[in-house]
């Protein structure tokens, strides 16, 4: 979350009244991130984000907005998308698509423990079930077609060690999406960016999924490798931590069995999952964008991740 697009007071105010959400009494910019913009809102009936999309267009957001309220319509912790009289959900603030959401109860867990990543993967599973049956579809905007587009633009910053594994990763990961096993895993809505700050607790007690806007339709593993390299990786090494993985795996399994092609292509995935958040950060890092508030991710932090996972496959039968 960054400020790339400054909103005064009395625009939110004036979206706040639209949407009969109350009298805003305070407006703050929210540090962080990398795509949008984002503002926490305060009014006499509540607390709320404001998102103003600097990326996604018109076109590609109900996918995301929808999905979020089918999610919590289903029981799913999410942020609800405030519909105006007419109904809708997308509106327009300084000339970009907006949207507001109820603000989630609890904090981020920066450091958790086994307990926290089996709540991530239970609920997970919940809401990968829960979107089975979404109605609208869009492809994953961050998977490999995005991958082979933006690998070249990136590799041009990269010393000679970084370049050869980025250009053989992405290869490997061109043949596996070519393979049958790949073609089998069952998939559907994915959040794609499932990070420990975009989960909330209060305690030990998972409070709600949030930043859905890297969402789309992939492979459910995907979704699961993406939390097992956020949540249960040291962020000083990258090391694989066994514990809250086991914890994560398990839980998730519990409530959906993982099949016999999701079990097999785990190791690759993790590796996809690796790979993605390093291209991003390169392509964050050496080509940014202007924003009031905005410090880029270090992209050599997945890249140790990658690393490991080539070096130190996991795979299935190490976590359940």
């Amino acid at each position: 979350m960054a400020v790339f697009t400054e909103v005064t007071e009395a625009q939110a105010n004036d979206l706040m009244q639209a949407l009969n959400l109350g009298q805003l009494t305070a407006l703050r910019g929210i540090e962080g991130g990398i795509e949008n913009t984002n503002y926490f809102a305060t009014t006499d009936q509540g607390e709320y984000v404001l998102t103003l999309f600097e990326r996604l267009t018109h076109e590609q957001l109900p996918f995301y907005l929808l999905l979020m309220k089918h999610l919590a319509g289903r029981g799913i912790p999410v942020p609800d998308p405030a519909a105006n009289q007419e109904g809708d959900v997308l509106h327009t603030v300084r000339g970009k698509p907006a949207a507001v959401v109820n603000k989630l109860v609890g904090k981020s867990q920066l450091q958790p423990q086994a307990v926290h990543c089996a709540a991530v993967g239970d609920m997970l599973a919940q809401m990968h079930l829960a979107g089975a049956d979404y109605n609208r579809s869009q492809p994953n905007l961050r998977g490999l077609p995005w991958w082979n587009e933006t690998v070249p633009v990136v590799l041009p910053y990269l010393d000679v060690p970084q370049a050869a594994l980025l250009r053989s990763e992405l290869a490997y990961q061109n043949h596996i999406a070519e393979g049958a096993a790949y073609a089998a895993l069952p998939r559907g809505p994915v959040h794609a960016d499932l990070f420990r700050d975009n989960v909330m607790f209060v305690g030990e007690q998972l409070t709600g999924f949030f930043d859905f806007y890297f969402a789309g339709v992939d492979t459910w593993l995907f979704d699961l490798a993406v939390c097992l390299n956020d949540w249960c990786i040291d962020l000083h090494t990258g090391a694989h931590n066994t514990t809250r993985a086991q914890a994560m795996v398990q839980a998730y399994n519990q409530v959906r069995p993982l099949s016999a092609a999701e079990r097999a292509l785990l190791p690759a995935l993790l590796r996809a999952g690796a790979l993605r958040f390093w291209i991003s950060r390169l392509w964050d890092y050496h080509l940014p964008r202007e924003a009031t508030m905005l410090t880029p991710h270090d992209p050599t932090h997945f890249e140790c991740v990658l690393r490991g996972r080539v070096q130190q496959p996991i795979s299935l039968s190490d976590l359940v």
